[in-house]
C-alpha cells in the first residue's frame, strides 16, 4: 500500500492532474487556503484576461527535429538537388509559392490557408551556437536561454508569472502526458491532461468506494515529506517536459507546500468546469484521425466552451527521421495540415477565428545533405508556421543559403527569441524583455 501511495503522490505532482472532486469533501487545509486567496484576491486591483476575452495562443511542438528543405522547399537552387539526390522533390510537385520556393505537396491545406492570407512563414528560425541534442536543444526553445545558459522557468512560465498573477490554474493547458518545459514558472500554474476525464482524476476512487479514497489522498498529499520528495527529481524526457512542481517554489515567499495545497484547491474547482465543458460542446467541424487531431479537436472545444485559457500547447512527433525519410515525412506533414486546417475551420465556425495564433516550432531543421540511409541528421535552422485570423501573411525573414553553411548546417537569419517577442508584444499584448531576458527585434507577425 506504501508503494502504492508513493506512485499516486508522484503522479500528481508530475502530471500536473490537480482535479480531485472538491464538491463533497474539502482537505484539512481549507481555512488557511481560503485565507491566502483572499488576500491575494483583496491585493488584485485589475481583472487578469482571461481566454473568454483575450487573444488566445496555441504552441504546436514538432517533436523530434522536423526537416525544413523539405518543407519549404528551395526547388529552385541547384545546391538544394545536389545535396538530396533522392530526397529532393521536384519543382513541379512543389505547392509553388513563388519562383523559388513551394511547400510539400502534403501540405495542400496549409497552402489553401497561405493563399486565403491565414497563414504566415517564418524562414530560417535558430539560435547562436546550435545545439543539436534534442534534449538540450528543446530545453533551449522552451526556456529561451542562450546555447550556453540554463535557466529554470519556461518562456510560457515567466509570461504567466509576469502577465498572468491570479488567473484560473487554466490559462495554462497542455494536452498530453506532460506539462511542458516551456510552462515552468516561478508560481507553478498550467494544467496538463491527455483527456478530459483525466484531469479529475480521484473520481474512478469516488465510483468505487465514495470520498474514502480520495480523502486519504489528499491527506496524504498534505505531508511536507511528500513535496520535497517529488521536488527532488526531474523528468528526462527529450521532449522537454518538467515534473509539474519540482523544484519550483510557492509565490510570495510562502513555501511550495502552501501553494501546492492553494493549487490543488483552485485546479479541484477547475476540474468541473473543464468536465463541463468537454461533455456540452461537441466540433463544429469533421476532424480527420490521428493524434494531433484529437489534441486540437479537444482545444476547438475547450475554446467554444469559454474556458479561461489564454496559452494551449500540443505537439506531433516523429520528426527524427535519420532513415527513410520520404515517407514518413509525408505522413507527418499530411498530419500537420489536416489537423491544422480542421482546428481553422472549427475556429471559423466558431466565430473565434480571429482570436486564436498558432504557432508551430521543432527543436531543430536537419542537415542540408541527406545521409546514406536515406533519411537527414540533426541540423540547425528550419521554418516555422503562423496561423490565425490576424496574422500577417506570407514569407517573413531570409531563406537562408544552402552554400554558406556551418558545418554542414543552415545558418539562422532569424533567431527564434524575436518570434517569441512579437507573439508576446503583437498578440499577447506583454513587454517581452522581462519574459525573455533582454529585448529582441521582433518581424512583424501580427496585423
Amino acid at each position: 500500500m506504501a508503494a502504492q501511495t508513493l506512485h499516486t503522490r508522484r503522479s500528481f505532482l508530475r502530471t500536473a492532474a490537480l482535479g480531485a472532486a472538491a464538491a463533497w469533501t474539502l482537505p484539512a487545509f481549507l481555512d488557511r487556503t481560503f485565507f491566502t486567496l483572499d488576500a491575494l484576491a483583496a491585493d488584485r486591483a485589475v481583472q487578469t484576461p482571461t481566454g473568454r476575452d483575450a487573444p488566445i495562443l496555441v504552441v504546436l511542438q514538432l517533436a523530434g527535429g522536423n526537416d525544413g528543405l523539405n518543407t519549404l522547399i528551395p526547388f529552385a537552387d541547384d545546391a538544394y538537388r545536389r545535396a538530396r539526390s533522392t530526397l529532393a522533390l521536384a519543382a513541379d510537385r512543389t505547392l509553388k509559392l513563388n519562383d523559388a520556393l513551394g511547400l510539400h505537396p502534403s501540405l495542400a491545406p496549409l497552402k489553401s490557408l497561405y493563399d486565403a492570407g491565414h497563414l504566415g512563414i517564418v524562414q530560417g528560425v535558430g539560435y547562436p551556437n546550435p545545439n543539436r541534442s534534442h534534449f538540450r536543444s528543446t530545453e533551449i526553445w522552451q526556456t529561451a536561454s542562450e546555447a550556453q545558459e540554463y535557466r529554470a522557468t519556461g518562456w510560457l512560465g515567466s509570461y504567466f508569472d509576469h502577465a498572468c498573477a491570479g488567473a484560473d490554474p487554466t490559462v495554462g493547458v497542455a494536452i498530453g502526458g506532460l506539462a511542458p518545459q516551456a510552462f515552468a514558472a516561478r508560481r507553478p500554474t498550467g494544467v496538463n491532461f491527455a483527456r478530459p476525464e483525466q484531469f479529475r482524476w480521484i473520481s474512478r476512487d469516488r465510483a468505487a468506494d465514495g470520498a474514502g479514497a480520495s480523502e486519504r489522498i489528499f491527506r496524504e498529499l498534505n505531508a511536507p515529506a511528500d513535496f520535497a520528495e517529488a521536488g527532488s527529481s526531474r523528468d528526462s524526457d527529450a521532449g522537454g517536459s518538467i515534473g509539474a512542481l519540482g523544484g519550483l517554489r510557492g509565490a510570495g515567499g510562502g513555501s511550495s507546500l502552501d501553494f501546492l495545497e492553494r493549487t490543488a484547491l483552485d485546479a479541484t474547482l477547475s476540474s468541473d468546469q473543464v468536465l463541463a465543458i468537454a461533455r456540452r460542446t461537441k466540433p463544429l467541424v469533421r476532424y480527420p484521425g490521428g493524434r494531433l487531431s484529437e489534441s486540437l479537436s479537444l482545444v476547438g472545444r475547450m475554446i467554444a466552451g469559454g474556458l479561461p485559457t489564454r496559452v494551449y500547447y500540443v505537439s506531433l512527433g516523429g520528426f527524427d527521421t535519420h532513415q527513410n525519410q520520404l515517407g514518413a515525412h509525408e505522413r507527418l506533414l499530411g498530419e500537420l495540415a489536416e489537423a491544422t486546417a480542421a482546428f481553422a475551420a472549427d475556429l471559423k465556425a466558431q466565430g473565434n477565428f480571429e482570436r486564436v495564433l498558432l504557432m508551430t516550432f521543432s527543436e531543430f531543421g536537419r542537415r542540408v545533405a541527406q545521409n546514406a540511409s536515406g533519411g537527414t541528421d540533426h541540423g540547425a535552422a528550419a521554418p516555422l508556421f503562423f496561423m490565425g485570423g490576424r496574422i500577417r501573411p506570407g514569407l517573413h525573414g531570409r531563406a537562408p543559403s544552402l552554400t554558406d553553411l556551418n558545418q554542414g548546417d543552415l545558418k539562422h537569419t532569424v533567431d527564434f527569441r524575436a518570434v517569441y517577442a512579437a507573439v508576446l508584444e503583437q498578440w499577447l499584448g506583454v513587454p517581452s524583455a522581462p519574459i525573455l531576458g533582454r529585448a529582441f527585434a521582433a518581424p512583424r507577425l501580427v496585423a
